[in-house]
C-alpha cells in the first residue's frame, strides 16, 4: 500500500505556486492578444465593404 506522502504527488512551495500562477496569467494574456490580433487583421483584410454588401 502506498503511503500518504507518495499519493500526494509533487508539493510546490508558495513561491513556486506564485510563479506558476504568474506564468499562467502571462500565457493567457499572450494567447488573448494573439486571438485579438487575428480578429483585427481579418476584419482589416475584409475591409469596410463587407458590411454594405447585398445579402
Amino acid at each position: 500500500m502506498k503511503t500518504d506522502n507518495k499519493m500526494r504527488g509533487l508539493v510546490l512551495t508558495p513561491e513556486q505556486q506564485k510563479s506558476r500562477r504568474q506564468r499562467n496569467v502571462a500565457i493567457a494574456l499572450a494567447i488573448g492578444c494573439f486571438v485579438l490580433l487575428f480578429y483585427v487583421v481579418t476584419i482589416a483584410k475584409l475591409g469596410p465593404g463587407v458590411l454594405s454588401r447585398p445579402l
